[in-house]
């Protein structure tokens, strides 16, 4: 028998809401907020003397063809990156829900990845694919590929994909999981007696009943290829060979702390802000139309 809790009153109410409202307002709204706020200044390199210049460093940003290719290339790096790690992820995850021997060790294993840092991740496939000292990448070269991602923009953005997705698929495959394991399991069962084929069941059924698994899925994932990659692509390429693997968020971190340029490096933040809102709109706009609740 279950009890609702009721409150008298709406002091205890907003106490019980204040932590989260307090860290929320601290470590995203007041950082958001001074991003816009930077993003109208034109600031010397150190900051003491700055300039309200209004959207000058908006018009700087998006007339500069460097940027738009930049832009261009963090749309591919992340649809690619979403696209590999939930693909990998459902796979994994539907033959996890199988009855396997060894299926408990075989998911605990594979959600190991997911504890280790973007930038512990890009270590490790450099120590695999590195040309000189990584196993697969000296196999390749044995071979007679032509592997150096250091040199080839191509190899290296395919490396950067890799690594990051490969980082995320594991959190994919906790949530797809627990959705095919919500399925029940008569349906299956009822399908297989009336002789629908396993291609069949998983396209027809289990698919559409995993679709708001999949589009929450989504979101997060291309919010975390426009947000979360840093850490592979500065330990792994750091933006090269050539800007190469260059996103938007690492050129934001280029010009604002390597070239010392706040202003068009905050404008850079807020416009990628913008984009991910965008983006987010746009699929719960039209892609959850597709989705069967």
């Amino acid at each position: 028998m279950s009890q609702s809790a009721i409150f008298k009153g709406v002091v205890v109410p907003y106490l019980l809401l204040a932590p989260q409202l307090l860290v929320t307002a601290i470590f995203f709204f007041w950082p958001a907020a001074q991003a816009i706020w930077q993003s109208l200044l034109r600031e010397d390199a150190f900051g003491l003397n700055s300039e309200f210049v209004w959207f000058e460093n908006f018009i700087e940003v998006v007339t500069d063809p460097t940027w738009l290719d930049a832009a261009f290339r963090t749309l591919f790096f992340s649809a690619a990156v979403a696209a590999l790690a939930l693909g990998s992820a459902l796979f994994l995850a539907v033959q996890a829900d199988r009855n396997i021997r060894g299926a408990t060790t075989y998911k605990t294993l594979l959600v190991w990845p997911y504890a280790v840092a973007p930038a512990v991740a890009a270590v490790l496939w450099l120590f695999m694919f590195h040309p000189n000292i990584g196993i697969f990448g000296r196999a390749l070269n044995a071979m007679g590929i032509a592997w150096d991602y250091k040199l080839n923009g191509g190899q290296a953005m395919g490396l950067v994909i890799l690594a990051s997705a490969w980082k995320q698929v594991s959190y994919n495959f906790i949530f797809f999981l627990a959705g095919l394991q919500s399925i029940p399991k008569s349906v299956l069962e009822a399908a297989a007696i009336d002789g629908a084929s396993p291609r069949y069941r998983f396209w027809t059924i289990i698919f559409p009943l995993l679709s708001p698994t999949a589009f929450f899925l989504l979101v997060v994932n291309l919010t975390y290829a426009f947000f979360e990659t840093f850490g592979v692509i500065h330990s792994l390429t750091q933006g090269g060979p050539g800007k190469a693997t260059e996103t938007l968020i690492y050129r934001a971190y280029t010009d604002g702390v390597m070239n010392l340029n706040l202003g068009t490096s905050a404008a850079q933040s807020v416009i990628l802000m913008l984009l991910v809102v965008a983006l987010t709109f746009v699929q719960f706009r039209f892609i959850e139309r597709r989705v069967h609740y």
